[in-house]
C-alpha cells in the first residue's frame, strides 16, 4: 500500500524517483497512510462519539463513564460476559492507553473511546449530531451550538494530522515547507510547469546545484553565469543571463521562501510560469538547446523599439 501511495504521490507532483519520501508527500499535499490512517480512525470514533445512543448501536455501546450528552446506554453482550471474570479476562479503562505487550486490552469500543480523548480537551461533554428532532424539554444545547462544536473538534483532529505528519515523517534540513492538506496553488498552473517547481522546491531537479544520485561529484556552478550555485532561488532571483525576464516578470518578488506572496497570489504565480517557461529554468537538459535559450514573444522587443546603428 506504501508503494502505490508514493506511486500516487509521484504522479500527482512529477517528482523525480529520487526525491525523498517525506518530502514526496509534503509536494503532493498527501499524508503518509500510517498517519492518514490514524486520522480516518479518529475521525470515526469522533462520530460514534457525537452519534445519538438511542438511533446508534455503536454508541450505545460505550462505556458508562464516557462524557456524553445522552446518559442512554444498551446492554452490551461483551460487556455482560465479562462482567465478574476479571480473573480470566481484564479490560482496560476506555480512558488508558493499551500497553505494550498488551498483557490487558480494552473492550470492542473502547479503543474508539480512547481515540477521542485527545480531542476533548476542555470539554466536559462532547456534543451530539441529531438528525432527528428531540422532544421539548430536553436538556441539551441547542443543535446550532453542538453543530460548531462539532465543527471544531474536527478542525482538532487535522490539526493532530498535521502535528503526526511533521513529527513521524521529518524532512531533510534543506526543505523548509510545512505540511499541508490543502493543494499549493501553484498546481493549478498546468502540470508540467508545476512539476518544474515541485523539483526545485524539493532540492531534486535538473538544476545543477541539486544532488543526483548518478552523478558523485556534481559541478554545483550555474552553467549559464558560471557566478553563483544553480539553486531555485538563485535560478529564479539572481541569476544575470535571466536578468531581463526577472526584471520583466518578477520584479516585484524578491523571496521564494515558504512565506513568501509568491506562492499565494495569482499574478505572480502566473508571472513566475511565465519566467520559468520563457527562460527554460529547470527543464530537462534534452529539451535545452542551449544555455543561453532565446527569449519568448513577449520578451522580445517589437519592430518600432528596434534602433538600427547607421551604416
Amino acid at each position: 500500500m506504501n508503494s502505490f501511495w508514493h506511486r500516487v504521490q509521484r504522479w500527482t507532483s512529477n517528482a523525480f524517483y529520487s526525491t525523498p519520501t517525506s518530502i514526496l508527500s509534503r509536494e503532493a499535499c498527501l499524508p503518509p497512510i500510517v498517519t492518514y490512517g490514524g486520522y480516518r480512525r479518529r475521525l470515526a470514533a469522533l462520530w460514534i462519539a457525537c452519534a445519538l445512543p438511542t438511533n446508534n448501536p455503536a454508541a450505545a455501546s460505550l462505556p458508562a463513564s464516557f462524557p456524553s450528552l445522552s446518559a442512554f446506554r444498551a446492554q452490551d453482550a461483551s460487556r455482560h460476559l465479562t462482567r465478574g471474570l476479571y480473573s480470566v479476562y481484564l479490560p482496560l479503562d476506555w480512558r488508558s492507553p493499551l500497553l505494550s505487550p498488551p498483557i490487558r486490552k480494552h473492550l470492542p469500543i473502547d479503543p474508539l473511546a480512547h481515540l477521542t480523548c485527545p480531542l476533548q480537551e476542555g470539554l466536559t461533554r462532547l456534543p451530539l449530531i441529531l438528525h432527528v428532532a428531540l422532544p421539548p424539554g430536553s436538556n441539551i444545547p441547542p443543535a446550532q451550538l453542538m453543530a460548531c462544536t462539532h465543527h471544531t473538534l474536527r478542525i482538532r483532529a487535522r490539526d493532530m494530522l498535521i502535528k503526526d505528519w511533521a513529527t513521524n515523517a521529518p524532512t531533510p534540513t534543506c526543505y523548509k515547507h510545512q505540511p499541508r492538506l490543502s493543494p499549493h496553488p501553484f498546481m493549478g498552473l498546468g502540470k508540467f510547469v508545476a512539476g518544474r517547481i515541485h523539483q526545485m522546491r524539493a532540492a531534486k531537479s535538473c538544476l545543477v546545484a541539486h544532488p543526483s544520485w548518478f552523478d558523485e561529484n556534481p559541478s554545483l556552478t550555474c552553467p549559464r553565469c558560471g557566478l553563483n550555485q544553480e539553486t531555485f532561488e538563485d535560478a529564479t532571483l539572481y541569476c544575470p543571463t535571466r536578468s531581463q525576464a526577472q526584471n520583466l516578470l518578477l520584479k516585484e518578488v524578491d523571496s521564494i521562501d515558504a512565506d513568501s506572496t509568491i506562492g499565494t497570489e495569482p499574478p505572480l504565480l502566473k508571472a513566475l510560469s511565465q519566467y520559468i517557461t520563457s527562460t527554460k529554468t529547470g527543464f530537462p537538459p534534452e529539451m535545452t538547446t542551449e544555455f543561453f535559450p532565446p527569449a519568448s514573444p513577449y520578451l522580445t522587443p517589437s519592430p518600432c523599439e528596434c534602433v538600427t546603428s547607421p551604416v
